[in-house]
């Protein structure tokens, strides 16, 4: 399968319409799924990602997973929603939880790659955080939308209360790791590379 960031980034990707169980995800994180799945023989789970930019809209998360939901549930045994909760403020554990289906637990996905409880105690208040999908993403998902590639002038405005760039790397590759320490240098800020692999996900997509 061709997983194209872009169409990844606007339009997700549809469901094959093959396995029990459906999980209804984030773009940002097909790569990962389909990774786990692969190494796992998961073929008893079927992948539909939502455009991964509802990162920046989380006000559409929780209606997107609505309507997916009405959509697919006759085709699927089961439904597992590949969102943590991702600025919904608590709203798609409710929606969850009156739909009758289960999440993933954590604040939001930099938070489950490191593992919830590894990240909680960190305490980390003045981290900005990236994963694989952010850092191929960056311009798409943090420089463009602030207005940076228009107003540079603006940097320290956003991002005067960090000190640090933690790019959380999924795989091991070099050449992101290089890209986002030069992200780190464009934004001001330290830079720290911690893998983490896929931290508490794994563990949950193999647990269904």
């Amino acid at each position: 399968m061709t997983l194209e960031d872009a169409t990844l980034t606007t339009d997700g990707l549809s469901a094959k319409g093959e396995g029990r169980i459906l999980l209804l995800a984030c773009g940002a994180l097909a790569r990962e799924i389909i990774n786990i799945q692969v190494q796992h023989g998961l073929a008893h789970l079927d992948l539909q990602c939502l455009p991964a930019i509802y990162h920046n809209h989380p006000e559409r998360i929780v209606p997107a997973v609505r309507e997916a939901v009405a959509k697919h549930r006759a085709d699927y045994d089961d439904i597992f929603v590949v969102y943590a909760d991702c600025g919904t403020g608590g709203q798609l554990k409710s929606a969850c939880d009156e739909l009758g289906i289960k999440m993933v637990e954590g604040p939001h996905c930099y938070s489950f790659f490191e593992g919830n409880a590894a990240f909680a105690d960190r305490e980390e208040m003045t981290s900005f955080y990236l994963t694989d999908f952010l850092v191929r993403q960056f311009d798409a998902f943090v420089w463009k939308p602030l207005g940076l590639d228009r107003h540079p002038e603006l940097r320290d405005m956003y991002f005067g209360h960090y000190e640090t760039l933690v790019y959380q790397s999924q795989i091991d590759d070099p050449a992101l790791v290089a890209k986002a320490e030069g992200y780190a240098k464009q934004m001001g800020l330290a830079f720290e590379h911690r893998p983490t692999g896929y931290g508490d996900l794994e563990a949950v997509l193999t647990s269904l």
